[in-house]
């Protein structure tokens, strides 16, 4: 019989990673990044715990390791917007703030790379970042070697104050640029958030915004599911678990359907005082292997039932003709009530004909089988 694992939970702007084809992301990437938690925090003297700065990236990759999240896979520290001075140098090269990047970004990846992670730069194609620092416009083969000599590993450009008719083109000649370097980058573009008709922007740190990215998901997923693979994943941006917004049941939610999606796993919290529940969700190993298999399927939206919906992952192994899979029952009642549902397997297209072995959990303690679960 074929494995089917679930996971059952009791709840539940569009950013795309177009990966250049340089043998990176393989399965969906994994870390760390500042932007939601810490946003556009500059005033080191009134916030020097939170403000963007070395200090706070370096104890960030410190914990990334001592707390076991190097080890499940999370291996990126992602630097986002805000950390650059307003001005470039002589050279028209970017420069890092001199305040709060004193020692440069050259040697805050060097640190990142001895603590064993991978580090990761933000930008953006427009005249401005988001937040008004120097875009690349005008820079693009000059930035991407400064990326390259910097030691970057995975580089975001954003799409602030740049013509949204020419990102598309933009973003494949800034792509070419970084292969040309000869400096394996992984490459996380935002340009189809900012061209997609419905008007979907960057996400904020608010469990409306987790289910309306769902909701997008799930309108969109017969257009967009099959550019999701190794080496480019669909990205419903970062996960907030651990943060303000979101409750215990919310967090679980937002883990298992990332998982499902086969979307990268980039946290934006706080790790330095976590509670324990949470970082629990975010360490999962069942959760994880679940996004990170090997074969790099999207999952789809099957089937809603009294509000409940049921998303599908195929997963490995793959026997006997036919894959295993990851199920995920995402409630979006608000109710309160707890329902009773029946679904024949055949209803959401697992029809084998020796029929399945099935391993449930309540998603906390997981146990189902890797091969195959249901968030």
């Amino acid at each position: 019989m074929k494995m089917l694992g679930i996971f059952l939970v009791a709840s539940v702007s569009l950013v795309l990673v177009n990966g250049l084809e340089n043998g990176l992301a393989r399965t969906p990437p994994m870390g760390w990044m500042h932007w939601e938690r810490f946003r556009c925090i500059i005033d080191c003297d009134l916030y020097p715990d939170d403000c963007v700065s070395e200090q706070l990236f370096r104890k960030m990759a410190d914990l990334l390791v001592s707390e076991g999240y190097l080890a499940a896979g999370y291996e990126y520290i992602i630097v986002d917007d805000c950390w650059m001075s307003k001005h470039r140098d002589k050279e028209g090269r970017l420069q890092s703030d001199p305040i709060r990047f004193p020692s440069g970004i050259k040697a805050l990846a060097d640190y990142v790379h001895s603590k064993g992670l991978k580090f990761g730069l933000y930008e953006d194609y427009g005249n401005y970042t988001c937040k008004g620092y120097p875009g690349i416009l005008g820079h693009l083969e000059t930035d991407a070697k400064t990326f390259a000599e910097w030691d970057v590993d995975y580089v975001k450009l954003d799409g602030c104050y740049s013509d949204y008719n020419k990102l598309e083109e933009g973003y494949a000649e800034f792509g070419r640029l970084l292969n040309k370097t000869g400096r394996p980058m992984v490459y996380s573009c935002s340009w189809p958030a900012y061209q997609e008709p419905l008007g979907i922007h960057v996400s904020k740190d608010t469990w409306s915004n987790v289910t309306n990215i769902l909701r997008w998901f799930s309108k969109n997923q017969n257009r967009i599911a099959a550019y999701a693979g190794p080496g480019h994943w669909n990205d419903p941006d970062m996960l907030i678990i651990g943060n303000y917004a979101l409750s215990y049941e919310q967090s679980k939610a937002q883990m298992a359907i990332w998982a499902i999606l086969a979307a990268p796993l980039i946290m934006s919290n706080d790790l330095r005082n976590i509670e324990p529940k949470f970082k629990e969700i975010l360490l999962n190993k069942d959760i994880i292997a679940i996004n990170q298999d090997p074969l790099g399927i999207q999952g789809l939206l099957v089937k809603t039932v009294k509000n409940i919906d049921i998303w599908i992952k195929p997963i490995l192994p793959f026997t006997e003709g036919s894959y295993s899979y990851a199920v995920a029952f995402i409630s979006n009642r608000v109710d309160g009530y707890a329902y009773r549902i029946s679904v024949p397997l055949k209803d959401v297209g697992l029809n084998h004909t020796k029929g399945y072995r099935v391993e449930v959990s309540i998603y906390s303690p997981f146990t189902a089988y890797r091969s195959v679960k249901v968030l």
